[in-house]
């Protein structure tokens, strides 16, 4: 991904809402699920790490990212932005400069 790219999706990060949060439990195989499920579905999405979660926010990124064969965005702080392109040529709603 360029950093032109990256610029773009930034910009369309900031007015989503996260969709997940990340707590206690951490990244568990039902969380990693139903995230590589929304990357399928909306394409770019915004999670939240909560205060109670001890992992730091890059790596949480990091290994998400790596297990729903995404890409990340951003990480401000405890917010994560992912990437990852609609298989479908159908479903893609984001078309990257």
């Amino acid at each position: 991904m360029t950093t032109k790219q990256r610029a773009f999706l930034k910009g369309l990060a900031m007015n989503l809402e996260p969709i997940f949060q990340i707590g206690k439990s951490s990244l568990t195989p039902e969380l990693t699920q139903a995230v590589a499920e929304a990357l399928e579905a909306r394409e770019l999405i915004k999670i939240s790490v909560l205060k109670n979660c001890l992992d730091d926010s890059r790596a949480l990124a990091q290994m998400l990212a790596e297990r729903t064969h995404s890409q990340v965005v951003q990480v401000i702080g405890r917010k994560i932005v992912l990437y990852k392109e609609a298989k479908d040529e159908k479903k893609r709603k984001i078309q990257l400069p």
